[in-house]
């Protein structure tokens, strides 16, 4: 089967071509796509530099939408979604990519611990229970933006999620319609945004994102 590796970028230049260059690694991904979701830094020339197909679009739409187009691109039967930073982290792609090829499930996501613990918890806080109220299930990563799926669950679902609400809006209604999903723990690693007022800008999109999918019950 055909694994499609699908790469939301936004000013990710320093870290996206590392994360390429170790996804051309793994022989069990015959394709990188890298959505630039209108970077202003040099993103694009980097991930084509170090091997992947770029989309670039001239303005920033969110992560949800940049994962959209990514799979409308993709030509595999298996969609590896992989966040820009992981560096050579993104070498543990191959368990996770092994564990659909055997059937052993239909999205498999990964269980990473940050080597720094940055912000209050209240985005994690508000995923975790919402996942849990809403499918009964305990993600031990409820906001793992690497995962790896069948192209057939992907396209059975609805999807209508917003910019950084995409991975909780996944895990509830792949769980709802019966897919199964497993947590694999890996040692990975993704830079830390900190506690600055940026990082907390970022925390506060994610919360916001995350707080309207529920409101608006998109899945």
């Amino acid at each position: 089967m055909q694994v499609s590796a699908i790469i939301p970028a936004y000013n990710e230049e320093g870290w996206v071509g590392k994360t390429v260059l170790a996804l051309r690694e793994l022989k069990e991904i015959s394709e990188i796509i890298v959505v630039d979701d209108g970077s202003t830094d040099k993103t694009s020339f980097e991930a084509w530099n170090a091997g992947a197909t770029v989309c670039r679009f001239s303005s920033n739409r969110g992560k949800s939408q940049a994962l959209r187009d990514g799979a409308d691109l993709a030509r595999g039967e298996v969609l590896a979604f992989v966040d820009a930073d992981l560096g050579e982290t993104a070498l543990e792609f191959r368990k996770l990519v092994s564990c659909v090829l055997a059937d052993r499930a239909d999205m498999v996501i990964a269980s990473f611990k940050s080597t720094k613990r940055t912000g209050l918890g209240l985005v994690r806080s508000l995923a975790y229970w919402g996942i849990r109220y809403h499918t009964g299930q305990k993600m031990i990563a409820p906001l793992s933006g690497q995962r790896v799926m069948k192209r057939a669950l992907w396209e059975s679902l609805n999807f209508q999620a917003d910019g950084f609400a995409a991975e909780v809006a996944l895990t509830i209604e792949s769980l709802r319609k019966g897919f199964r999903v497993k947590e694999i723990p890996l040692s990975m690693n993704h830079r830390s945004w900190g506690n600055d007022y940026r990082a907390f800008l970022h925390r506060g999109g994610q919360f916001y994102d995350v707080m309207k999918l529920f409101l608006q019950k998109k899945y």
